[in-house]
């Protein structure tokens, strides 16, 4: 349900600014979001306790911004009684922007340390596979292969070890 909200929030902001306007904000949204790691400020911004100006006034107050338009937009969402979107605010903004600039963030993820030359080849294969600027963060994890995820386009390839030897060792039994 907070998902379709933010998403109206995010239409009109994108109606009402322009695309420096929205670059910048989304920079604001996410070191906003930043805050609500925290429990204290959730408790202070939660609470029904503290009054809705002093609210506003500390969420203004953790971005340096002269920013009519964020400004508002935060006075907008406080009046609203929703300063808990903003983390939910931040990342449909980041979908929106990588759907205007059809550019999306990945990540791969391996067991092994890949070369950047490597990383430039999966992103110019997946730009090309998805018409759209690819950008992909390496992992190294313990994931026995290598798995691409691309969570704003809803892909993710996998390549496993443990799969290609159990298809290997099934297809060996058919040919037998």
């Amino acid at each position: 349900m907070s998902g379709a909200i933010a998403k109206k929030y995010v239409n009109a902001l994108m109606s009402g600014c322009t695309e420096g306007e929205l670059t910048a904000a989304y920079g604001l949204l996410v070191q906003l979001a930043e805050a609500f790691k925290i429990e204290k400020f959730n408790n202070i911004v939660l609470s029904p306790d503290v009054s809705s100006k002093t609210k506003e006034e500390l969420v203004l107050s953790l971005v340096e911004t002269k920013n009519v338009k964020f400004q508002n937009f935060i006075k907008l969402l406080n009046s609203n009684d929703r300063l808990e979107l903003i983390p939910v605010v931040a990342k449909e903004l980041k979908y929106q922007l990588s759907l205007k600039n059809n550019t999306f963030e990945g990540s791969v993820s391996t067991n092994f340390k890949m070369s950047q030359s490597q990383i430039a080849m999966l992103e110019e294969n997946f730009s090309k596979k998805f018409n759209a600027k690819i950008k992909l963060n390496a992992n190294v994890n313990s994931y026995p292969g290598i798995k691409v995820e691309l969570d704003d386009l809803g892909v993710e390839v996998s390549f496993s070890v443990e799969r290609l030897k159990a298809q290997m060792t099934e297809h060996i039994l058919k040919a037998i």
